[in-house]
């Protein structure tokens, strides 16, 4: 996952992402509204590519602009230079809410549609800017990366806009996926399969992350040997065909990373190869079987146990004041009075974060939106997916607690 702060020779204490169990398809009850859910639904790679997809089907083209919250992934912005658009940046209210008014202040008769995103899995309420897309006949995606389920009121996430898009990665035990759906508009696209090599790799690595992890063991010892063998295979495969300086194979075979979209490797790169390729078989068969019900119903537990955690820690203050209804958190965004050296001690714990805004697109800064730098700059946001065991949880508070501690200590 690209927002994901990790560092390729450490591995993490507890996984940063959900890994797959067999407790992930334990029946929990009734599932709750999800984007899955759509009358129009393609799964697709990416979120990013979903975006591209969603810009394409509303026409957006050379010479038009799109509008994107100044609170952004970078990864947000290539779908809309690769179909030739220009990026255009609105603020945010320190909430994460649009800015209506500096929306409307940006309208010109080159904008062609606006994205609008719920930050952290916390639905928004996007009536009053699907009433100005409407008045001024402009697209509207809405981006629920962070938020594959949920309501606001009576409204289900992915049901205002005109094509919304979603990121399973974030809330499904998967190496690959991202959906495209829409309420309003069939999805007249044919998908093509991504390879062998991509559905090998997808399969591969969603087993790996599980067993570093310490889940599925009996899978995993059955498994030992063939792992063994394809990793002594591929890297015999990458020696033979040594490398070019540009770091593609010297045979002229697709590089190893082209087996998967950049997405899935924690890149914010834009891959148009990945265009119209649905996500992998094994992608698509654990979000067939797996209990949404319990995604939903752990997540906001685990929420609320950080929530109920971090209270009265020095410093620090959760993003929003409570949990709504009908939220399923993404992760669990914390604004820190002095950031950094709580994200040192962080670091040092080998705590999994994700500091979504801290990277935003080159030009964007406090002079384009003073409340994006400043979520950008304090917002530390940490786990609180399902497959966090008790013991990790227990872990991941104390850890959390100590490191808050520190930072307010180094600030005093």
């Amino acid at each position: 996952m690209p927002s994901i702060t990790d560092h390729p020779s450490t591995r993490r204490a507890i996984p940063a992402v959900p890994v797959l169990s067999l407790a992930a398809f334990r029946p929990a009850g009734k599932a709750p509204p999800s984007l899955l859910d759509a009358p129009a639904l393609r799964h697709v790679t990416s979120g990013r590519i979903a975006i591209g997809m969603a810009l394409r089907a509303l026409g957006v083209g050379p010479g038009d602009t799109v509008l994107v919250p100044a609170y952004h992934s970078p990864s947000m912005v290539p779908p809309v230079h690769w179909r030739g658009a220009r990026a255009v940046f609105y603020r945010v209210h320190p909430d994460t809410t649009a800015d209506l008014d500096d929306i409307a202040a940006k309208l010109d008769p080159t904008v062609k549609a606006v994205m609008a995103t719920h930050f952290f899995g916390i639905p928004q309420d996007l009536a009053p800017l699907r009433a100005l897309c409407d008045r001024h006949g402009i697209g509207l995606v809405e981006d629920c990366a962070h938020c594959l389920f949920g309501t606001r009121g009576p409204v289900a996430v992915g049901s205002s806009g005109d094509y919304a898009i979603g990121s399973s990665m974030k809330f499904f035990p998967v190496y690959d996926g991202g959906c495209l759906v829409s309420h309003r508009h069939p999805l007249d696209v044919r998908l093509q399969g991504g390879g062998a090599g991509f559905e090998a790799k997808a399969a591969l690595n969603t087993l790996e992350a599980a067993f570093a992890h310490g889940r599925l063991p009996v899978l995993r010892a059955a498994l030992a040997l063939p792992l063994r063998l394809k990793e002594a295979l591929w890297n015999r495969v990458k020696a033979r065909r040594g490398a070019r300086a540009d770091g593609t194979p010297a045979d002229g075979a697709p590089a190893p990373s082209t087996l998967a979209p950049a997405s899935s490797d924690s890149g914010f790169d834009f891959d148009p190869r990945w265009m119209d390729r649905r996500a992998s078989l094994f992608a698509r068969l654990v979000l067939r079987f797996a209990a949404r019900a319990r995604i939903v119903a752990l997540r906001r537990r685990h929420y609320l146990q950080l929530e109920q955690a971090l209270a009265g820690l020095p410093g620090c203050r959760p993003l929003f004041p409570a949990l709504p209804d009908g939220a399923c958190p993404w992760v669990f965004p914390v604004l820190f009075d002095d950031p950094e050296p709580v994200f040192a001690a962080l670091q040092r714990a080998r705590v999994p974060v994700v500091r979504f805004g801290a990277v935003l697109w080159p030009g964007v800064d406090a002079s384009v939106c003073p409340n994006s730098a400043d979520l950008g700059r304090r917002l530390i946001a940490f786990p609180c997916h399902q497959e966090l065991s008790a013991a990790e949880r227990t872990w991941l508070c104390a850890a959390i607690g100590d490191a808050a501690r520190a930072g307010a200590a180094v600030a005093a």
